[in-house]
């Protein structure tokens, strides 16, 4: 499942972590935004109060700003820009403000040492920025009230299209983001991809370990599985040896039986052939379950070795012709010699050499043996199999002719050592009459220059 890879892992919460770092800066960002947007506000604010100031008089008649500001917005009503200085019941406005008036602003208590800046609900029903403070114009006289407001919906717009602006740029740095995070993601997982084509390479040979030269990250990891290819090694080793233990073990008391029950035959001893069936099933079954234990072995036999199997089946034939029913049969080996099998020369023996004691047996009078780009063929002239029948008679175990000497467990031996090598046994019908056994091995061939 996708939700258990680490890749997957990684970069959802790298994404995760960037989107709420990239949210978190927005909202920071806006507010910082808006606070520098109120800060010119009162900046500009102030400018206009210390004018206004300059121009407030108060004498027998009340109130009166001889000079107001000049800026033109103060005379235009609703524009957005006021002043007001007001004393008790007294209040002089600018004509902005029409027949409005500015209240005092949220949490703002002025006093006559320092400006006091503040939002309040202003004229119109509009937010307002306010900016005030307590003059004292005269000794013994009230302080008046001064106060300059500036529409805050200017400063709403402005921090409005900011965080739209500020929005499609932080989406994009995100996008960005994302792919410089998966980048690393993917370089931070190379070495385990590494990693990974090393530990295949163990199937192969249990002799192999894994480099040294990966980071320290994984060093933990490496020696852990150099440990275990170590321990798997030693199993092996102990494996292949009590196997040769057992077969040199068995082998002569087996041998002894078997001459003993020919010596009480010909003495007339009675019939043995009971006790003779037994000893060679006996010894049918010490050979396949040694030529399986060779099988297991040969699934880590060192890639890129190549074998010549024209010289093989030269050897076999030697051996077979010797044989009373090999005597009788022309064996052809039609092999090239240049020919090259990615197959470990001692597994391609076993093979051949089941394959062809088989075809020797059953042949009327040839065995053919050729060769191609990563295959054999080994046919004869003999009665052959039924396709279903040459089914039964690669599984384990099965005994094709109920006559004969033989158990079944040739073919299902050289199957199980095919497999393990990489290749595959099929059988047919041979253009001679008989069987057509063929093995094929999909790993590359290459023949000397």
């Amino acid at each position: 499942m996708i939700i258990r890879s680490l890749r997957f892992r990684l970069l959802v919460g790298a994404g995760i972590a960037i989107f709420v770092a990239l949210a978190v800066a927005w909202g920071v960002m806006t507010l910082l935004f808006a606070r520098h947007l109120e800060r010119r506000a009162e900046e500009e604010l102030r400018r206009n109060a210390l004018q206004l100031v300059a121009g407030v008089t108060q004498g027998q008649s009340g109130l009166a700003v001889g000079t107001p500001p000049t800026d033109p917005r103060f005379g235009l009503p609703g524009s957005g820009l006021y002043w007001q200085v007001s004393v008790g019941n007294q209040a002089v406005r600018s004509r902005s403000l029409w027949d409005q008036q500015l209240e005092r602003g949220h949490h703002s208590h002025p006093t006559p040492d320092g400006w006091t800046f503040g939002s309040a609900g202003g004229p119109f029903e509009r937010h307002v920025y306010v900016l005030e403070r307590l003059v004292t114009i005269g000794a013994g006289r009230p302080p008046v009230l001064v106060q300059v407001a500036e529409d805050g919906v200017s400063v709403h717009i402005a921090r409005a299209e900011f965080s739209e602006e500020l929005t499609v740029f932080l989406v994009l740095l995100w996008c960005v983001l994302a792919a410089g995070a998966w980048v690393q993601v993917s370089l931070g997982l190379r070495p385990l991809g590494r990693l990974r084509a090393e530990v295949l390479g163990l199937k192969h040979r249990p002799d192999a370990r894994l480099s040294d030269s990966h980071s320290a990250e994984i060093a933990p990891l490496v020696a852990a599985i150099n440990g275990l290819a170590d321990a798997r090694q030693s199993d092996v080793q102990r494996a292949r040896q009590r196997a040769a233990d057992l077969a040199h073990g068995l082998k002569t008391p087996l041998a002894a039986l078997t001459a003993q029950t020919r010596l009480l035959s010909e003495n007339g001893a009675g019939s043995t052939e009971g006790m003779e069936r037994a000893l060679a099933s006996a010894r049918a079954t010490l050979e396949a379950e040694l030529g399986r234990a060779r099988a297991a072995l040969g699934r880590y036999a060192e890639p890129g070795v190549l074998s010549a199997p024209a010289a093989v089946v030269g050897r076999l034939a030697t051996v077979l012709e010797r044989t009373e029913k090999g005597m009788r049969t022309d064996i052809d080996n039609a092999v090239p010699p240049d020919l090259r099998l990615s197959v470990d020369e001692a597994d391609l023996t076993e093979i051949l050499g089941a394959l062809l004691e088989n075809a020797v047996k059953f042949a009327r009078r040839e065995v053919r043996i050729e060769g191609g780009e990563g295959m054999i063929a080994i046919s004869d002239d003999g009665p052959g199999m039924e396709p279903d029948v040459a089914e039964r008679a690669m599984a384990r175990g099965v005994r094709v002719d109920e006559r004969g000497a033989g158990h079944g467990l040739g073919l299902a031996i050289a199957v199980e050592l095919t497999e393990a090598t990489g290749g595959r046994l099929t059988l047919g019908r041979a253009d001679q009459g008989g069987l057509l056994a063929t093995l094929r091995w999909d790993r590359n061939t290459s023949a000397p220059p």
